[in-house]
């Protein structure tokens, strides 16, 4: 078989060449507007956040002042301005004044972020305007990297892909949080301030052991009303067919959305509003091996959704912001269930709603203690519907067909409840906090209710031979609660003014666990050796802990023996599974946790170094080790054992979900990126080497062999040893942007099995002698997006824009500092009333053939083969209008 790609070579010509014709653009556009220069200053708080009603004065060279306030955006403007250095004061009440002396503006549009410390917090503390100072904070602006607004605009429009664009931005593992909310779906594009990578892993507030956490603040209030219009539209016209479908397939998405912002309460009260729906279909491949012969069709699978937000933001005072937001996101799915070896009986249609209420306060108590208290309550239902409850044939790695089986309901309704305290002491920069979450849940769902043939190999199913049937039997419907704890204590002690210590510890636990001396320690140092402050060091050491997931934990409870049970019949008939008289029927088993299980724990040690490059770059280089102790893993503990039978004869299989399993990983991230962001250019590079080996892939699956456990030890199923992504965006000439965003990982392992159940523990999972788990790799894939965007400013002047209302809104959970340099040079936005933008953007631009899902049965006739692809090229064009 014959995949159509594109070589690395031709892609990296075409970068290249994209690369040095857009530098004589932009250079042609700088000459255009002679040796002025206009510099946007954007004035945060410790934490981000948009500081308003700022006072900011620049004087140049030339000894020429110019003052401004800053607007509800916390951003002013300076035109006129010539290039060279200047000198730029930022005063604002309750916070400590800001100098930089030595400020670079280069002619045409230029941009610098300032950030205020509080001045009560600091009054013990000095602020951190030396290099060394600055670079030595852990919860400085090295080891970060920011995009803005502009950036945020040149990747996807829509949300699914604009996430998993953060997501390859950030590299593996990361965490999400928008305004220190986990979950949920992000805001849209044209809500967000800035989104902020930050590699600061060992902080005791951290659950989460990622290399990088994203945090993605959205915009403050402001005072006059905005809004946007957008309508985006792709078809199979400009999509290419699918690797693996006889013929291109429709397809269609049809996206509108829509926002609105503005003030309720002048100077006090802002409100968002924002709707995005979508509604369309794709194909999906079938590639199946039926008795008759080859099976490949397309699947028609139609979707919709709807996702509505909702937040107001009231400042209470000067230092007192309140926000409360609401969010539901819902969508249906049909045809799911159909595709590579499903046909298209398998189909069952899911529909899935979420409502999410957050309340957040944040301010400064006692002038010298800064809080923020959340709260969030999230509420989910999940309904599915088969198209057929018959009984189910699964020949391995060749076809399956029959019902679904799948169907009923499922309700939970979690509350989470997080508050962080700062303060500080003489040369103590302490931090504090707790998070309580709880949850009850309600599910009637039911799987496999009418049971499921399995046999080995196309030529036993032709001969009426199935290796087993098995079937869930009893009431599906069930009902819990659970709740879990943790609290932290962060000290950041400055030992010398180029040398930070910090020391911290966390404790976790749950309900569902008896094990609650659950200590996490943390340790941390900054270093920055050198007065220029162009070499930073960073190292660390801290143990972490993983939670016993809710869905684990219920199948726990359905599946009892009491409640449901799982019935086998190993050598069964067909179809009656009870006509064959060598056929074996097991006594009914059940899934349970052991009795001293404990909560999955990972130790983490790790070192990285920052340094600038001809004080224009900034690259990043990491290193992490971890070992992963206690780690969750499913185990027959009834399955026979050679040459003695079961152990409990009276008991079917019991599936034990025990911490016995452990991991070693290590990590290398390298980040490259620019000080200067000059010439209305943004770009950043990120690569990850990773190896991790760990002896099971999750709580509920089995080892081939129940009672020889080491053999199991191989690579992960997530293991990537090579990651790399890249993304740029540039401002070309006549309103034209550009974005590209690239990645590229190198081949996921599988496991090879012999199609067989030869130790009879009625799992077809064995594998052949000497083939160790998870050997085989498939193939490496790589992407690449692109966003082409022109755009216009027309009507009148805007009124209002610049009024401030006199409100700081303190945000807990960011990161200082400008993350992208002291200057970054981007374009100024208009202050017209009216914006039209037209799009079209690619996914998979080069039509790369991502081939997966690769069979690693011996007895399938795609043995080695892949029989499946990421999607291929897709277009979307759309237009936005903004008021």
């Amino acid at each position: 078989m014959r995949y159509h790609g594109f070589n690395i070579r031709t892609l990296f010509v075409c970068l290249t060449s994209l690369l040095i014709f857009s530098g004589p653009l932009a250079l042609a556009q700088q000459q255009r507007t002679g040796g002025e220069a206009t510099l946007k200053i954007a004035v945060v708080d410790p934490n981000g956040a948009a500081v308003t009603a700022a006072i900011v004065s620049v004087k140049t060279a030339e000894g020429i002042e110019q003052k401004g306030q800053t607007n509800q955006q916390g951003e002013v403007t300076f035109t006129r301005l010539s290039k060279g250095t200047a000198l730029v004061r930022v005063e604002a009440a309750g916070f400590e004044a800001r100098f930089l002396d030595d400020l670079k503006i280069s002619a045409g549009s230029n941009r610098a972020e300032v950030r205020l410390e509080i001045a009560s917090i600091k009054e013990d503390v000095s602020v951190a305007e030396d290099e060394q100072e600055k670079n030595s904070d852990p919860r400085g602006s090295a080891f970060s990297s920011v995009l803005g607004e502009e950036q945020i605009a040149a990747l996807p429009d829509d949300q699914e892909e604009f996430e998993n664009a953060i997501n390859q931005l950030a590299g593996p593992d990361a965490t999400i949080r928008v305004n220190g909310f986990r979950g949920g779906k992000l805001p849209p594009k044209s809500q967000i301030r800035e989104i902020r990578f930050r590699r600061n892993p060992f902080a005791a507030e951290f659950h989460e052991r990622g290399f990088v956490s994203v945090d993605v603040f959205t915009k403050p209030g402001i005072n006059d009303w905005r809004g946007t219009f957008g309508f985006g539209f792709r078809d199979e016209s400009f999509s290419a067919r699918p690797v693996f479908a006889p013929r291109r397939g429709p397809e269609q998405l049809r996206r509108l959305n829509f926002t609105l912002d503005g003030p309720l309460w002048k100077n006090h009260t802002s409100l968002f509003l924002s709707a995005d729906a979508t509604s369309g279909y794709d194909s999906k491949t079938v590639v199946a091996a039926l008795p008759e012969g080859r099976f490949d069709d397309v699947t028609l699978r139609p979707a919709r959704r709807l996702n509505l937000s909702a937040r107001i933001e009231h400042a209470l005072d000067k230092t007192h912001a309140l926000r409360f937001e609401y969010q539901r996101n819902a969508g249906r799915q049909d045809n799911l269930g159909v595709g590579d070896f499903d046909l298209p009986d398998r189909a069952y249609t899911l529909d899935q709603s979420e409502h999410i209420l957050r309340l957040s306060e944040s301010g400064v108590f006692a002038k010298r203690v800064l809080n923020e208290v959340r709260a969030q309550v999230r509420l989910t239902e999940r309904e599915t519907l088969a198209l057929s409850n018959a009984p189910a044939v699964q020949v391995l790695n060749a076809f399956t067909r029959g019902g679904a089986q799948t169907g009923g309901s499922r309700r939970g309704s979690e509350f989470e409840l997080a508050d962080n305290l700062d303060f500080s002491a003489g040369r103590h920069a302490m931090r504090a906090g707790f998070l309580f979450e709880a949850g009850t849940y309600r599910s009637d769902e039911m799987a496999n209710a009418n049971g499921t043939f399995i046999f080995s190999s196309l030529d036993a199913f032709r001969r009426g031979r199935p290796t087993i049937f098995s079937q869930r039997t009893g009431d599906a419907a069930l009902s819990f609660s659970r709740y879990q704890f943790a609290w932290y204590w962060q000290d950041d002690f400055r030992l010398r003014k180029n040398l930070m210590l910090s020391f911290g510890l966390r404790q976790e636990f749950q309900s569902q666990l008896r094990d609650r001396s659950n200590f996490a320690p943390r340790f941390g140092l900054t270093w920055s050796p050198d007065k220029a402050g162009t070499f930073t060091v960073r190292a660390g050491a801290g143990l972490f802990y993983d939670w016993f997931e809710a869905g684990t934990y219920e199948q726990t409870l359905r599946v009892n023996g009491q409640r449901q049970s799982d019935l086998v019949v190993r050598d069964p008939g067909f179809p009656d599974p009870f006509t064959n008289g060598m056929g074996t029927l097991l006594p009914p088993g059940r899934i349970q946790s052991d009795p001293n299980m404990r909560i999955p724990s990972i130790a983490m040690a790790g070192i990285g170094v920052e340094t600038r490059l001809l004080k224009r770059f900034r690259l990043n280089m990491d290193y992490r080790f971890e070992r992963g102790l206690h780690l969750l893993r499913g185990r027959n503990i009834n399955a026979p054992v050679p040459g003695m039978g079961r152990p409990l004869p009276a008991d079917g299989n019991i599936i034990q979900i025990e911490s016995s399993a452990s991991s070693t990983s290590h990590r290398m991230m390298l980040h490259f990126a620019p000080m200067m962001l000059s010439r209305k250019l943004f770009w950043m590079v990120t690569y990850m080497y990773s190896n991790t080996i760990n002896d099971g892939d999750g709580p509920l699956s089995l080892p081939a062999d129940n009672y020889n456990l080491r053999a199991e030890r191989g690579p992960s199923a997530t293991d990537i040893r090579h990651f790399f992504s890249a993304f740029l965006s540039r401002q070309l000439l006549g309103g034209l942007s550009l974005g590209l965003n690239f990645s590229a990982s190198s081949a996921l392992p599988y496991n090879i099995t012999t199609g067989f159940d030869d130790n009879g523990d009625t799992v077809s999972n064995d594998r052949p002698t000497g083939i160790s788990r998870n050997s085989a790799r498939g193939a490496m894939r790589w992407d690449l997006g692109a966003r082409l965007s022109w755009g216009f400013n027309f009507g009148g002047e805007r009124k209002g824009g610049a009024s401030a209302p006199q409100q700081v809104a303190v945000r807990i959970g960011g990161s200082g500092g400008d993350g992208g340099g002291p200057l970054s040079s981007m374009p100024t936005p208009s202050n017209q009333k009216y914006r039209m933008e037209f799009y079209a953007q690619a996914y998979n631009l080069f039509n790369h053939a991502n081939l997966v899902n690769f069979s690693g049965v011996q007895t399938s006739p795609f043995f080695g083969q892949p029989t499946a692809a990421l999607p291929g090229r897709r277009v979307e064009t759309g237009v936005r209008f903004s008021f």
